[in-house]
């Protein structure tokens, strides 16, 4: 068996190769086509121009559909693996749970809304998705500290703090060159600029911005990278559980209607391992 058949690791692997993937193959192609300069472009400006923003857009808004399912597979396995007698985890699995979906969600609005077309809700939506993003790592890392050494080694929280680290100082970075980069280039339409050349005004702090926003992407999505070996423990097994041998609300051929009750599926545990179950949701662990 691969790696990537055990469990569902192949969810966080997924989202962090697609996701990468997404940003280099805008790169890539704005490039070719002159639409930006090689030298470290905004992401963004990256998937602003067709034909490269609709690919872009596309690609992202998997991505959000991959971080969603991923995110809501660490919540019920951390929910699965913690005692109902610990609130202050269970009060931390749902909030990163929320800020998770949000940040999601947040992908999506900028992969539809090009920095040139609608700024300021792309601006919402890098905000929704790095800095709603940055909160999910620091409640994930919070989880770690008060998951180890019972559930895993203190290592993966100390990987999980470095990568939060890398993010808080990316965006630190990317904010303050940012706002020194706008203030140098008054009157300058800076979110149609799609072209810098070196030496200008604003050129420095230009570069310093853009640079921390592509740290800022990939610390964020390397964080994904650490639930690959947590997923490799976690299965998800259901089958129908038919109420009823037909769909009418009454009787239907001699056969008397019986109304679905709660629950139409059922988790089936593997053989020969032990399992918790959690709404729906079964954690196996091998014996």
């Amino acid at each position: 068996m691969w790696w990537f058949q055990e469990g569902l690791c192949i969810l966080p692997a997924a989202l962090v190769i697609w996701t990468a993937a997404s940003f280099v193959f805008a790169y890539i192609t704005a490039v070719v086509l002159k639409h930006v300069d090689p030298l470290v472009p905004y992401i963004s400006d990256t998937g602003t121009v067709a034909p490269e923003r609709c690919v872009f857009g596309i690609m992202l808004d998997i991505s959000a559909f991959l971080g969603i399912a991923t995110v809501y597979v660490r919540y019920k396995q951390v929910e699965a693996l913690t005692d109902e007698e610990e609130p202050k985890v269970h009060r931390l699995n749902g909030l990163g749970l929320v800020l998770g979906f949000i940040s999601s969600f947040g992908m999506c609005v900028v992969a539809n809304f090009q920095k040139t077309t609608l700024f300021s809700m792309h601006l919402v939506g890098a905000v929704l998705t790095f800095g709603v993003g940055a909160l999910y790592i620091l409640v994930q890392t919070g989880l770690s500290v008060l998951m180890q050494p019972h559930i895993h080694s203190r290592t993966i929280y100390l990987v999980r703090l470095g990568i939060g680290l890398w993010t808080l100082t990316s965006i630190v970075s990317m904010f303050i060159s940012s706002v020194i980069m706008y203030s140098s280039l008054v009157g300058v339409d800076v979110v149609n600029k799609l072209h810098w050349t070196p030496g200008e005004t604003g050129y420095t702090p230009h570069i310093i911005s853009t640079v921390s926003e592509w740290s800022l992407a990939f610390s964020f999505i390397s964080f994904f990278l650490t639930y690959i070996r947590d997923f490799q423990k976690i299965t998800l097994r259901a089958e129908a559980d038919l109420q009823s041998s037909h769909l009418y609300d009454w009787p239907h051929h001699g056969v008397v209607s019986s109304r679905p009750q709660a629950g139409g599926l059922r988790v089936v545990p593997a053989a020969g391992r032990s399992h918790m179950t959690a709404a729906g949701f079964t954690v196996f662990r091998r014996i």
